[in-house]
């Protein structure tokens, strides 16, 4: 690979960076928003500073060549490169320092991020490092770096990241590049912090919520917007908290709806369920569809759960909002919930489950709970029973309410439920296997509820599933539904036709190709997709909203027939 500077014919090339930032993203669609922080707060140092995003997937020999070559060889001057460090990608991260390591001793490695701000002492990766900035690293990192390369040289190595006012933070939007604003989600934040304290988050740690200054951040929004972005993901934890501020924020892509012909427009919001007055609710009305998607955290409808996670949430209200959001405006909804709280066993989490579905959110997120280093949920372990995957993403393994093999059986479940119903491809079929019991003949201790439940239906099918197929990944559309037909009909007594009329109909929709055994005397011989709709996203919107148009009681009137 020829180095950056190399040119031929030894034509005259930019001087070699001194400072690199550079994280690895889960997808290339992911761009940091915390590296081009960091990359605009550089001051004098910007014009020697790069910016260098990779993924998990590549090969951490493959990074450090070209790391390394980015810096051209050593010229006895110091060389610094800055990590990101989270808990999805801290295992990569680690080979990838220990190559560095090995390859240019000399390298100055300095580490920050959520992942190494907490429980740093045994940290493999820490110990290979030069220094770490903990916590905020707006201004600290460039003032290591500054130290590094002009001295005097830091004393520490675990350095206390300074927390500025807000409008001391020089704002990222303008690092975001043209390639950026095509391909990929633009990451954005109106404010930091949580003044909430739940007990699995990181943000419990927050005395409070700081917003950036209104007019400051809009004017950044506007200039990307001038500027091609389309696709605009909020970050801040608590986006409605501050009801004047978020109207702000929806007038601002009110005003910019594109007309008909223009590129679409997509805004992502995560929302407190509990915390919609009615202006709020009027403002989101007046969206049409494909615009808005909102991330609503319910996590979990118990209440004694809620007490023990210190998680203040109003179920009456949560309840109220998402079926106003779900008949009422034409945002798409992510509704997220945890397995694996402490207190929370499959009985209690399968009521939430039904009481959620029956609400009518697109979506259902089933997350398995992670040990995020430093959050509060650490110190109710051992009274609960909890044990976790030693490994990153720290993955509760068992609790004193659900055992190992229930746990695993909920990942199962979770990857099946993604499949079928968060996909938008199974909706009329769904509401077959949702609306049968969990057991035929109705033997047998149910441990997920009333064999009348939803999700106790899905506990059921995905158990036969597993033991049918021994696969969590690689089952096709096509796979699918020749299972969904197997079970329905085979082990639940279905009538046939009607299974098989459901099936067509989510087939047809999905705009899939292939001809599965199921299906094959209803099927031409070759068919071409339904056209997609402004890329993966709004496609996956499409799917949920088209099929509700033409099955529009679909799996939650079945859920609210037995809730």
């Amino acid at each position: 690979m020829q180095a950056p500077w190399e040119r031929p014919g030894g034509a005259c090339a930019p001087t070699p960076p001194a400072v690199i930032l550079c994280t690895l993203n889960a997808k290339y669609i992911h761009a940091s928003l915390g590296l081009r922080y960091l990359l605009a707060n550089m001051g004098e140092l910007r014009t020697r500073t790069v910016l260098r995003e990779y993924t998990i997937a590549r090969a951490p020999q493959e990074l450090a060549q070209e790391l390394l070559d980015t810096f051209g060889p050593p010229t006895g001057g110091t060389q610094v490169i800055g990590f990101g460090v989270y808990i999805w990608n801290v295992t990569q991260t680690c080979a990838l320092v220990r190559e560095l390591r090995a390859r240019r001793p000399s390298l100055k490695i300095v580490l920050g991020g959520p992942e190494v701000s907490h429980e740093y002492e045994q940290q493999e990766i820490v110990a290979l490092a030069d220094h770490v900035v903990t916590g905020w690293g707006d201004v600290s990192f460039p003032k290591v770096c500054q130290a590094l390369l002009h001295g005097p040289r830091p004393l520490m190595k675990i350095i206390a990241g300074e927390q500025p006012p807000l409008d001391a933070i020089a704002l990222p939007y303008a690092e975001y590049t043209a390639d950026d604003l095509a391909h990929r989600l633009l990451y954005v934040e109106a404010s930091r912090g949580c003044p909430f304290k739940c007990a699995f988050c990181l943000s419990a740690l927050d005395k409070t919520a700081w917003a950036f200054d209104a007019e400051r951040f809009l004017g950044e929004l506007d200039a990307l917007y001038r500027r091609g972005a389309r696709n605009f993901k909020f970050v801040d934890r608590t986006f409605n908290l501050k009801i004047a501020a978020a109207l702000r924020i929806l007038q601002f892509f009110l005003d910019r709806l594109p007309a008909d012909g223009e590129a679409p427009l997509f805004v992502h919001f995560e929302v407190i369920p509990d915390h919609l007055p009615a202006p709020l609710k009027d403002m989101i009305a007046r969206f049409p569809p494909g615009v808005l998607q909102f991330e609503v955290g319910v996590q979990t409808f118990s209440e004694p759960v809620q007490q023990l996670i210190s998680r203040r949430q109003d179920n009456e209200r949560t309840v109220d909002n998402l079926r106003w959001l779900a008949r009422a405006s034409n945002a798409h909804l992510h509704a997220d919930l945890i397995f694996g709280l402490p207190g929370e066993d499959l009985a209690s989490f399968g009521a939430g489950f039904d009481r959620l579905l029956a609400l009518g959110p697109h979506e259902i997120q089933l997350g398995v709970l992670k040990r995020l280093r430093g959050t509060p949920i650490t110190r109710l372990g051992a009274e609960w029973g909890m044990v976790y995957d030693p490994a990153p993403p720290y993955t509760v393994q068992q609790t004193a309410s659900v055992t190992a093999t229930d746990m695993r059986r909920f990942v199962r479940l979770a990857r099946y439920w993604d499949l079928l119903a968060n996909s938008g491809r199974f909706q009329r079929s769904l509401r077959l296997l949702l609306g049968q019991p969990a057991r035929a003949d109705g033997s047998g201790d149910d441990p997920a509820g009333d064999r009348g439940s939803p999700f106790a239906a899905m506990l059921a099918f995905s158990d036969w599933l597993w033991a049918r197929t021994g696969m969590t990944s690689g089952l096709t559309p096509e796979m699918l539904v020749d299972r969904l037909l197997e079970y329905l009909h085979g082990e639940r007594g279905m009538d046939r036709d009607t299974c098989r009329a459901s099936l067509l109909a989510d087939y047809r929709h999905s705009g899939a190709r292939a001809r599965p055994a199921a299906l094959h005397d209803l099927l031409p011989p070759a068919r071409h997709p339904n056209p997609r709709r402004a890329g993966a996203l709004l496609a996956r919107q499409a799917q949920h909203r088209d099929g509700r148009a033409d099955a529009s009681d679909g799996a939650a009137a079945v859920a609210a027939d037995r809730v």
